[in-house]
């Protein structure tokens, strides 16, 4: 049995603002399958885990916040591991190895293949994880990592510097962590591979590391004492300290579609949405548009230029690896488009005061048979009209039918919530007070069961 945990984290900023931390880069579906029909990045990753000739289980450790969208997209058998908080991918491999052997069942000499969840790959790239686990069952290294042939001598990513490099797999001799082009340049003619963010180990081998970090009686323990677990990667905390540690080249594509340079080069269509683009005087451009406004893109060449509910931006594809300062200077804190368990949201306006208070205005979409959280607010003030559809509301423990016209004021600190019945419901939401934030919110879990 080889267990294959697939590491799902990051909002993808860099993708910004079609990507969001409610709505990740790994879950957008701007690729194409065989068939012509769009995709994400984790829906093509399953699709070739499927075809892997091998008998693969997979976990998925991940968020909460990302958890609807991985049981929305990924079907089939899975266990789902979530993190009580983001501590990097050490802390994270942890988990779901403690997951494998608490909760799961997994023998302690069974192989472990851990791998992004976003990355784009030939179906080979998928089909090394069988070479992983003969080389971690033949005892050759405590970890094997799976190493990418260079095409470019490229400083965005780790290189493994092998021992012998003829030999396959072989030992590790050292690590560089992006070097500068002329660096890269020679560690490739020393036989220097890519850094791709894939390990392999016997289970028995993490946990027996893991112990030294953190003892824990039972998996709800460990989950329980999570934060003690140190907030590092797995590389620099686990694999660079190894003594025992070997890699099996991979020779084929791979790429990280992490920025909008490397994404528009596999998105299958160069504008999206309401898009007049003039093909004579653009050159390598792509658009997205995701309002309900038109855009005009005329007189741009090797660029990207993107508008939805959060943003605007328009940049050269060579400069988009660099935007992600640049976005943290500017996005908003709360998303203004986002999906939620009982249906999706999308922010209308906000006024803001500069003592931190002011309005929000959103749309809701609850979806039939689904219902908001039970809560309240501890200072904002709630008023919900119902714009289409039909429904119910509860206000501290008293029912009331909605319909289209209804109007609901919520005032602080009353438990509130709304469910859809027979059709989807759309309301617009107004909060208003001096708190327009998540910390407002206490909530009570579910008022119908």
């Amino acid at each position: 049995m080889i267990h294959l945990v697939l590491l799902s984290g990051g909002s993808g900023t860099r993708l910004w603002p079609l990507s969001n931390p409610s709505r990740s880069k790994q879950f957008l579906k701007v690729l194409r399958d065989g068939g012509g029909n769009h995709v994400s990045m984790v829906q093509r990753v399953f699709s070739q885990i499927r075809a892997v000739d091998a008998d693969l289980d997979v976990t998925i450790a991940t968020c909460a916040d990302q958890e609807l969208s991985i049981r929305n997209q990924v079907e089939g058998s899975y266990a789902l591991v979530l993190e009580p908080e983001r501590r990097d991918t050490a802390p994270a491999i942890m988990l779901a190895c403690a997951s494998l052997a608490m909760e799961q069942g997994a023998d302690a000499r069974d192989t472990v293949v851990v791998m992004p969840i976003d990355t784009y790959a030939d179906q080979t790239y998928y089909d090394e994880v069988v070479r992983l686990d003969e080389a971690v069952q033949s005892g050759f290294a405590d970890l094997v990592l799976l190493g990418v042939e260079p095409t470019t001598p490229s400083s965005k990513y780790g290189y493994i510097v092998p021992a012998s490099p003829k030999r396959r797999p072989c030992r590790v001799e050292r690590f560089t962590e992006k070097p500068d082009e002329a660096t890269a340049r020679k560690l490739i003619s020393q036989g220097a591979l890519w850094n791709c963010g894939v390990f392999a180990f016997r289970l028995g081998y993490l946990t027996s590391v893991t112990k030294g970090y953190l003892k824990a009686a039972n998996y709800d323990e460990f989950h329980a004492r999570y934060a003690e677990l140190p907030k590092n990667s797995f590389d620099y905390e686990i694999v660079e300290k190894a003594s025992s540690v070997g890699v099996v080249p991979y020779s084929g594509i791979w790429k990280d579609l992490g920025t909008w340079g490397a994404l528009t080069e596999e998105m299958a269509e160069r504008a999206s949405g309401c898009v007049v683009m003039d093909d004579v005087t653009c050159s390598n451009v792509h658009a997205v548009n995701e309002t309900c406004l038109p855009m005009v893109v005329a007189g741009l060449s090797d660029a990207v230029v993107v508008a939805t509910s959060d943003g605007i931006l328009a940049c050269g594809k060579w400069a988009s690896a660099s935007v992600k300062p640049l976005v943290s200077r500017v996005a908003r804190a709360l998303p203004m488009c986002g999906r939620l368990p009982w249906g999706e949201y999308r922010v209308l306006g906000v006024s803001e005061r500069s003592d931190g208070g002011g309005s929000l205005t959103r749309e809701l979409v609850i979806e039939d048979g689904e219902q908001t959280t039970y809560q309240s607010n501890l200072c904002c003030t709630k008023v919900w009209t119902v714009i289409s559809g039909a429904g119910e509301t509860v206000l501290d423990g008293e029912t009331s039918p909605l319909f289209v016209g209804s109007v609901v004021k919520i005032k602080p600190k009353v438990k509130h919530a709304v469910r859809a019945v027979g059709t989807d419901l759309h309301i617009v939401e107004v909060h208003l007070g001096d708190r327009l934030d998540e910390g407002d919110v206490e909530r009570f879990g579910d008022f119908w069961n």
